[in-house]
């Protein structure tokens, strides 16, 4: 009795696959690529490292952020205030593509990176929630 010719195509289908796989398992491993420079690992410009370890954009965003919040931080209890502030900055560390564990380790590198780009906004956000510093400010981050 012939075989239904959905059984034949079944078959090959399955050789034609165990063949590829076993060409793919056999062929060499791509060449590592070769490692950049001195020089070729320089980020493009507007990229730079800032203070803290991240790039000048980033700084920026994080100083934006914060000159966005001085006026409801004056306006609020300074509690309230630290409130926002942790939210803020996870959501920065969030949407930058940061290591939150970095910055919980090091908190004082939300002052490094504010007092190098933006030491006037950082100034009012400390006096606006009464802290020493943002880092005080930063609970369970």
């Amino acid at each position: 009795m012939p075989r239904p010719s959905w059984r034949v195509a079944g078959a090959t289908g399955a050789a034609v696959a165990a063949l590829a796989a076993a060409v793919a398992c056999g062929s060499p491993a791509p060449a590592p690529e070769p490692t950049p420079t001195q020089s070729e690992q320089q980020p493009p410009s507007g990229t730079a490292p800032a203070a803290g370890g991240v790039t000048e954009a980033q700084a920026a965003a994080l100083c934006g952020d914060l000159e966005g919040q001085l006026q409801s931080w004056r306006t609020y209890t300074p509690t309230i205030g630290k409130t926002g502030l942790n939210g803020l900055v996870l959501t920065w560390i969030a949407q930058n593509g940061l290591n939150p564990i970095e910055f919980a380790q090091d908190r004082a590198r939300i002052d490094a990176i504010t007092t190098a780009a933006c030491p006037q906004v950082r100034q009012e956000a400390i006096t606006a929630l009464e802290i020493p510093d943002l880092a005080s400010g930063l609970i369970g981050l």
